[in-house]
């Protein structure tokens, strides 16, 4: 029997988070293992007049690529997916993996090679997304390996991400409205804002946010969402941070993060596991050591740590700042062909202020702010 779940998280994706037109061309990418989300998702495609194109992805497809493709062959961009980046009205991301540690063995220099060709792509489809000339929504459906990353049993963790993505399964789509409504108001309170200051433990961050506007993220691009973001002004950001849960990229896992920022980059970083990926990623270009994103989560729904940034980035009572591009939405001008986000966690002994004025303390917004 068909989980009832999946057809209101297609019908959320089609009709909230890419609001899909008639005549649209919607690209539906995703792993087989996603197969009922997939064909849920076309069939809503369908219904709202729109042109849907499926990618399907093999399980184990980009583990075969990365230990038998050639230097040359890892920098080309398929001319399919460029013209997808380029000219679709929509693209909706659908994860799910078989293995989230099938890339844990491959050499960071090849990661790093085929980031760098990616970069113009990823470029043009950022700029694209931020004049709201595309839309895009990612989301994961549940498999074994990502409740194994979680620590749940396949049916506990169902129940975890759906309920993250539909708090109200009577009504998802007004749920959202009206969590738009609320994380506006914190959006409202930031403009106009300076200077943002975190304090947490072995954490003493400063940056400006002087004429970049925060965005609110309510489920139109990620799903489930839950987070306000903005742009540092490039330059600004100064002192150090220790990130309290593991950084996940690209299928690699980075423990116990700490950065060490001058003049808005990376100056100094270490790990107790992975740091020479983290080194080489930081090394990708130019810009991968510049910090393109801050943000602040806000999904009491999301409890713990996963494993899945999607969902960690979300949890309410933590902050994460992604190094490398910038999303050009938000202001800033940071060219990477990396954006990794990293979550810390302010639940214990932490504190935002803006402009000296205390907003967060110990993973709690202060009454009267909201």
């Amino acid at each position: 029997m068909a989980d009832p779940r999946i057809e209101k998280l297609a019908d959320l994706l089609v009709n909230y988070s890419i609001a899909a037109k008639p005549g649209q061309n919607i690209a539906v990418q995703g792993s087989t293992l996603a197969e009922p989300l997939i064909q849920a998702v076309y069939a809503s495609l369908l219904r709202a007049g729109a042109n849907p194109t499926v990618l399907a992805v093999v399980p184990g497809i980009e583990e075969l690529s990365y230990r038998h493709a050639s230097d040359e062959q890892l920098q080309h961009i398929s001319p399919v997916f460029r013209l997808i980046m380029e000219t679709y009205d929509g693209l909706i991301s659908l994860m799910g993996s078989a293995n989230t540690k099938e890339l844990s063995n491959v050499p960071p220099e090849k990661m790093a090679l085929r980031q760098r060709a990616a970069g113009e792509i990823t470029r043009i489809f950022m700029k694209r997304f931020s004049s709201k000339e595309v839309r895009w929504v990612g989301t994961l459906f549940p498999t074994n390996a990502a409740a194994q990353d979680a620590e749940m049993g396949l049916g506990e963790f169902e129940d975890f991400v759906y309920g993250a993505c539909l708090p109200d399964l009577d009504d998802p789509i007004g749920y959202w409205k009206r969590f738009s409504a609320w994380q506006e108001r914190l959006v409202a309170w930031l403009r106009g804002k300076k200077e943002v200051h975190v304090i947490g433990p072995d954490t003493d961050l400063r940056l400006s946010i002087e004429g970049r506007p925060f965005v609110n993220c309510d489920g139109k691009a990620n799903m489930p969402d839950g987070e306000v973001f903005t742009s540092p002004v490039e330059g600004s950001v100064e002192g150090h941070v220790r990130y309290t849960y593991p950084a996940v990229f690209r299928g690699r896992e980075v423990t116990n993060v700490r950065l060490r920022l001058e003049k808005g980059r990376v100056v100094e970083a270490s790990a107790d596991k992975g740091e020479d990926f983290l080194l080489q990623t930081l090394d990708v270009d130019e810009g991968a050591r510049v910090p393109g994103e801050f943000a602040i989560g806000t999904n009491s729904g999301i409890t713990r740590f996963m494993r899945n940034t999607l969902f960690d980035e979300k949890i309410a009572g933590t902050f994460h700042m992604a190094l490398g591009a910038s999303i050009p939405e938000s202001g800033g001008t940071n060219v990477s062909a990396v954006h990794w986000d990293m979550v810390c966690d302010l639940r214990q002994g932490g504190e935002i202020r803006v402009d000296g004025e205390l907003l967060h303390k110990d993973g709690a917004f202060v009454k009267g702010i909201l």
